[in-house]
């Protein structure tokens, strides 16, 4: 695809697109880490992952597909070295029970698809790991298994440990797996935490509403500190200096009054501050004005929020269709752009913004771009609305932005500021 080919966005503020991927015929993504040149893709709908050649970020190429077990997600993965780990779960969206997004994401999802729900399995749940020596063909050499729904995200930036949110039997939800990696062709997990009130196996009953969803999304480590994102129940803040027993240091919700959906805990160490993001997941902001947060964390055991992020405004986001609000944020991975000054985002159908924090108490909007409405809809859910869904966002160490979605591929930006 040449330059005059690249697609138009629909608003562009200081961020310019220099490559556009279908991913070989696949433009459904999720999570997406960029490694030695390649790009490599989780997909939604396309039931496994991709490599992209993005070498020359201009010309990107798709060199690799790797297909999932039938029935299983691989929507989430993570590189490090000659490591790639991708998770295997029951492909919830196309399972009947979630055709309606709305029973994904309220309630209890152990109650869902565990083991008295579904006593029958016919998907692949666990952590698959593949060695990357050779970029462009992944080859599997080794696979921890899970009992239950499977693995939803995994946080690894190296050495020995993996942080890994699952749905295992007996658990309402998704709970934190530690993972010992010293032998990567042999997984094996060391440790556990889960809120209290999870644990139905062992006669725990939960102290929420039922229509909330108390499951960890992911968490994001620095030292022997865990930041984890739970969805409906805020951000828990746990002490895993013995990774045999991690502990709680602090548990914040701020849902109600706000609407839940906690995505993203990026801690700032440098700055004693923490990114936080809460994720929208229903059409036309049903779910509520979602936000990402700046919290001043001098005090670990008592993070406090001090502002939040400007809201995309220079058109009608919420009437557009679709989610309009935070997903997922860059999560100054180490080998990728690391900064505490700058925060970028993805905003659903009002694709990707660049934020400057210097001042945390006056976040400002610096960059944005809107793609333009996906050719076609991979998504085969009933009545889902062909808009621009901006997925997720990694960023280079050179600072090139690269940007998935739902349906419309891979893109590739570079800030013009």
């Amino acid at each position: 695809m040449t330059r005059t080919e690249l697609p138009t966005p629909d608003f562009a503020n200081k961020m310019r697109l220099i490559g556009h991927s279908d991913q070989g015929g696949r433009p459904d993504g999720v999570q997406l880490m960029v490694h030695r040149g390649f790009a490599y893709v989780g997909h939604m709908f396309s039931k496994g992952f991709s490599v992209i050649d993005v070498s020359d970020p201009r010309n990107p190429k798709a060199v690799n597909y790797i297909a999932a077990p039938e029935n299983t997600w691989n929507i989430h993965l993570q590189t490090h070295d000659d490591l790639l780990l991708v998770i295997h779960a029951r492909d919830m969206f196309a399972a009947m029970e979630f055709q309606d997004e709305k029973s994904y994401y309220k309630g209890a999802l152990g109650t869902k698809i565990g083991a008295k729900a579904r006593p029958v399995r016919d998907w692949s749940a666990g952590v698959a790991v593949y060695d990357i020596a050779q970029p462009a063909t992944p080859r599997q050499i080794g696979f921890m298994p899970i009992d239950g729904g499977g693995a939803h995200r995994i946080w690894y930036v190296g050495e020995r440990w993996a942080y890994v949110s699952a749905l295992i039997d007996g658990f309402s939800d998704c709970i934190l797996l530690i993972v010992d990696l010293q032998d990567p062709t042999r997984p094996q997990e060391v440790g556990r935490y889960w809120l209290p009130g999870m644990n139905a196996a062992a006669g725990e009953t939960p102290s929420w509403a039922p229509t909330c969803r108390y499951g960890l999304h992911h968490a994001i480590v620095h030292g022997d500190v865990a930041y984890a994102a739970w969805r409906d129940a805020g951000m828990a803040v746990i002490d895993i200096a013995d990774r045999s027993k991690p502990k709680l240091i602090v548990h914040k919700n701020w849902s109600p009054p706000f609407g839940g959906g906690t995505h993203n805990c990026l801690p700032l160490p440098d700055r004693d501050l923490l990114v936080v993001a809460d994720e929208a997941v229903l059409d036309n902001q049903e779910d509520g004005l979602k936000l990402i947060w700046v919290m001043d964390n001098r005090e670990v055991s008592n993070p406090v929020s001090i502002s939040t992020f400007p809201t995309p405004a220079e058109a009608d986001y919420v009437g557009k269709g679709g989610h309009f609000g935070p997903h997922n944020i860059h999560e100054n991975r180490p080998g990728s752009f690391v900064s505490s000054d700058m925060i970028f985002a993805t905003y659903q159908n009002a694709g990707i913004r660049a934020f400057d924090i210097r001042d945390p108490y006056r976040p400002k909007e610096i960059a944005a771009f809107v793609p333009p409405r996906p050719e076609r809809l991979i998504d085969p859910r009933p009545g889902r609305p062909q808009v621009i869904q901006s997925c997720d966002v990694f960023v280079d160490k050179n600072g090139l932005i690269y940007s998935n979605d739902y349906n419309g591929g891979l893109y590739i930006l570079e800030l013009a500021i």
